[in-house]
This record gives C-alpha cells, structure tokens and sequence, in this order.
C-alpha cells in the first residue's frame, strides 16, 4: 500500500490519478489532496477517499507545506499547471518525498536547482508526461549509455494540416480542438501551436542529459508511439499503447516494479501508424524552445513565461492565434544571458520576463 498526495486532484492529471486509486484501492491510499477549486469539490473527494487532509489553492503556498507535513505521504503526484507548479515540486523534494512530475515547467524554469535538491534529499523525480515517462523506461531497459538520440512524437495538434493563411482567423474553439487528449484550455492550446512540444524538447534535454542536437520531434497523430530512442548501434525502440495519461501515471506510481494497471491493452491489428516531420515555419515556437535551451537556462525561463502571458491572452480574446509566436519570439530577442545561481534568479527571469511578454502585448 503507497501513500499518495494529488496537487492538482481536480485536473487532468489529478483526475486521471484518482481513478487509478479508486480502481486498485489495494495499492494506493489518498492521504492528501489540492485543488484550485471550490471546497465543495474537495469536500466532495475528501469524502469518498476518506482523505483526511485537504486544501484548496486559494490558501497558498504555506497551505501546500502544511498539507505535505500532516499528510505524510510516499509519492506526490504534481498535476499543477503552468509556473504555478514549481515552488510545490521544491516543497515536495526539500522533504525527500518521490514526486511524480507532471509539470514541465517545474524542469524548464528550474532543473539543477530541483535536481539539486532531490540529489540531497534522496527523492526521486518521476516523469509523468506520456513523452517522457516512454523514454525514462526505454533508457531503462536500453541503458541511459547506450542512447544515442531521443525522438519525441507529437499529435500535431487541430491544426496540423493548416496553412498560415487559414491560421490567421482561427479561433480558441478551434485550438480547443484536440485530436487525442482531453486537457485544460492553456496546454490545448500550447499544443496547437507546438509550444508544449517545444517545453517538452528543454525537459527531454534536461532529464536525460541529452544536447538540443540529439532530440528531435515528429509528428505522430494517431498518438499510439509515446516515444522512442535510438541506441548507438543505429536501432529505434518504441513505447506503444493507447494514448490514456492513466499508464504513465501508473508507472510513476509503482516504479520500480511493473504492475498490472488492469488497463485495456493496446493490439497492433487494425491500427495504422504515420509519422511526419513538424512544419517548423508555420508553427515557430519549436525552434524557439530549442534555441532558448541552446542559449542557456534564463532564456528557458523567459520561454516559459512569455508562452503563459501569450496564451493566455488568446485565451481571454487578447490577440489572435498567431500572434501568440510573435509575442515569444520578441521576447526572446530581448537578453537574456546570465547564470542561474539561485531561486531568486528564477524568480526574477520570470517576472521580467512576463513583463516584456505583457508590453508586447
């Protein structure tokens, strides 16, 4: 039986996570749950977990350190969207808590100084993206020594077969079209214009020690090939299966053992599979996350922060959809150079870059 923590329960992840516990009630107790929702809800899942500490996000950070201290668990699951996410992901490893990360940016805004602490603490950090948690057991079965390069597959979004010109006037509704997943509105529409992919290529690079040079992104819309690593001797391995957020999941829950998630399993027959490169020049934003990886850590950060101001203006009917690149972009060629030394330095990239991404608004 492993004790498990949800920020996030009401999301994606979360509730993804809480019907795993709810279906294998053997191997998994709730013993802390976070919401950015109303209390009702909470009240609601407290209930039927018998979760016997709560909180909602309106009682901030220090709720979040208090929630950890009194809940006790083995595992959090970080299922917080956005930068949000990152001082809990600290919190977590500080107390030397394994955490199943969902939230890339926890990676893209901060990694050594996170990889740092779980280092001393002795937490794990499991990925939980489905990109990513496919190449952290690929590399466990090869030998992290052996890979040679990662290839991340993307879905390609609602707009991958658009040209720029039918781009001009898309709406939110239409980016809300996703072909596979069923997200919040903000990583809907990072993965429309490639942006997710692109955070997804600066925590691959990150995660696995592994130059911008040797990742590469194709695009994959049947989403059934998670990813895939090719070994130094010139072979592809792949992780296969239904694209359900519920397997990745699972195996952050168990690792390292490999359990029976009581999932359907994924057939070849009858299936189709394509594969297709990104179309770089109509959807920017991938090269820029991997000329901000190349150029160093607070250009990474200014990434991050100036895709949240920009999509989200999108979201609120701010800008159109492709102005959404244009903003990172220019913020980007602003200077960003500099080390990162410390916690202070993260936060400080962040709000000044937010601020460039607003005046370009």
């Amino acid at each position: 039986m492993k004790d498990i923590l949800v920020l996030g329960a009401t999301g994606f992840i979360g509730k993804s996570t809480l019907d795993l516990a709810r279906h294998h009630k053997d191997k998994f107790r709730v013993v802390g749950l976070h919401a950015h929702s109303s209390k009702k809800t909470l009240a609601s899942l407290e209930s039927e977990f018998h979760c016997p500490t709560t909180l909602s996000s309106l009682e901030g950070e220090d709720g979040i350190a208090r929630l950890l201290d009194a809940a006790k668990p083995q595992i959090v699951v970080n299922g917080i969207a956005g930068s949000a996410g990152l001082v809990p992901s600290k919190m977590v490893l500080e107390r030397g808590i394994d955490l199943a990360l969902a939230n890339k940016e926890s990676v893209v805004m901060a990694w050594h100084l996170i990889n740092e602490i779980a280092c001393k603490s002795g937490a794990k950090i499991l990925p939980v993206d489905s990109e990513h948690s496919a190449i952290f057991n690929l590399a466990s079965f090869c030998g992290r020594d052996k890979i040679a390069e990662i290839i991340l597959t993307a879905s390609g979004g609602p707009f991958r077969n658009y040209s720029e010109s039918q781009l001009e006037n898309v709406t939110l509704a239409d980016a809300l079209k996703h072909p596979t997943w069923n997200m919040g509105k903000k990583i809907t529409v990072d993965s429309a214009t490639l942006a997710n992919k692109g955070l997804e290529v600066i925590e691959a690079c990150r995660l696995f020690e592994m130059p911008p040079e040797r990742v590469d992104v194709v695009v994959h819309p049947e989403s059934l090939v998670h990813s895939l690593v090719r070994t130094t001797d010139g072979i592809l391995y792949a992780q296969i299966s239904e694209p359900d957020m519920r397997h990745p999941i699972m195996g952050a829950l168990c690792f390292p053992e490999y359990v029976d998630s009581g999932l359907e399993k994924f057939s070849l027959a009858g299936h189709n599979m394509s594969f297709m490169q990104a179309r770089r020049e109509t959807f920017p934003l991938l090269d820029a996350a991997y000329s901000a990886v190349r150029r160093g850590p607070l250009y990474t950060i200014a990434f991050n922060a100036a895709d949240e101001v920009a999509a989200n203006a999108f979201i609120e009917g701010r800008i159109k959809f492709l102005q959404i690149a244009r903003v990172v972009q220019r913020t980007l060629e602003m200077d960003w150079s500099g080390n990162l030394s410390d916690w202070d330095d993260v936060f400080q990239c962040d709000r000044m870059a937010r601020a460039a991404a607003e005046e370009m608004l």
